[in-house]
């Protein structure tokens, strides 16, 4: 290899922008520690050197690896996009990278993906889904690595938790449906937990308040636009027909209303329903859709800032973070 194609070295950049290899060292890992002029110097020198930074190097030398793994269950029509997009530009910014693990609906790889982040010691692991394999969870709060459970609040989190009370969604709706003044609601929810803990918040409000036992019909499987369109058929074949339908998501809530419409049912005025999530047709179709807003954008930003505090040495005594949400009135309820 000849003098010109050498590999540079970070000595390289330090001699050019006029500072010292520990100055480059401390702008790799920490930016902001660095004056601006500086730092633009340094910039311009690793421009010209084209001089790529071993970021292991670094991260070991300051017991940090600037990892941060994500687990999300999917990513196709997931309702926590927003987060992991607030949560990728936010890490990005600060100069973290995100390793992306897809878990599954039913969040199997879920332990496989976190032993993996373990290993190549990842400053954190932000978690989506429910973590419920109790060795898993064990051995993570043995370790030093930020655990950060979203979209949820609970009693016992791992580490910190960012999200809110399914339990009390599910008591809003109760309360909202019953001051409507309907009195035949039908639930369709998928059989996760987060989506059960919604449903039993409903029915406990709902009986509180005098009111009937609901009908109900529960999805083993991620719930689908197709599953809203089979449950309106099905609802045709109850004995006394509902007069609301809750759903655990925009997408039962939009096939329900694609059919109903196309069956000449008046909503809401023969049938009203609501769904969860506020995903962007929601407010876009024809009813717009009655839904709960989960402000996922938020969720990310607040766990990036609990990294952000942990790595400044902040010892955070909050272990839950509620972001709350929103009931959305619209044309469907």
């Amino acid at each position: 290899m000849g003098e010109d194609s050498k590999i540079p070295k970070l000595e390289d950049v330090a001699e050019i922008a006029g500072v010292s290899s520990a100055t480059v060292s401390r702008f790799f890992n920490n930016p902001g520690m660095v004056a601006a002029a500086t730092a633009e110097r340094i910039r311009a020198a690793v421009a010209q050197s084209h001089y790529v930074p071993n970021l292991m190097a670094g991260g070991l030398a300051s017991s940090r690896s600037r990892l941060v793994a994500v687990m999300v269950p999917d990513i196709a029509q997931s309702i926590f996009n927003a987060t992991v997009e607030a949560m990728v530009d936010e890490l990005s910014v600060g100069g973290d990278i995100v390793m992306l693990g897809l878990t599954g609906i039913d969040n199997a790889r879920m332990p496989h993906l976190i032993s993996a982040a373990l290993a190549r010691r990842a400053d954190a692991i932000i978690l989506t889904g429910l973590l419920t394999d109790q060795a898993t969870r064990d051995l993570i709060r043995r370790r030093e690595t930020t655990v950060i459970e979203t979209w949820g609040l609970p009693e016992d989190p791992i580490d910190i938790a960012v999200g809110f009370s399914h339990r009390a969604v599910g008591q809003d709706i109760a309360r909202f449906v019953h001051g409507r003044g309907y009195r035949r609601p039908h639930l369709l929810s998928a059989s996760g937990t987060r989506a059960m803990e919604r449903r039993q918040g409903f029915l406990d409000d709902w009986a509180s308040a005098g009111g009937a036992t609901p009908t109900e019909q529960v999805f083993t499987s991620q719930t689908r636009f197709g599953h809203g369109r089979a449950a309106f058929r099905s609802l045709r074949e109850l004995d006394e027909r509902p007069d609301v339908v809750v759903c655990s998501s925009d997408w039962l809530a939009q096939g329900l209303l694609v059919e109903a419409m196309a069956a000449g049912v008046r909503v809401p005025d023969e049938l009203a329903v609501v769904g969860f999530g506020n995903l962007t047709m929601a407010a876009e179709m024809r009813p717009t859709i009655t839904t709960v807003d989960i402000d996922g954008a938020r969720i990310g930003r607040e766990a990036v800032n609990v990294l952000r505090r942990r790595a400044a040495g902040e010892k955070i005594e909050q272990r839950h973070i509620d972001v709350g949400f929103r009931l959305m009135v619209r044309e469907s309820a």
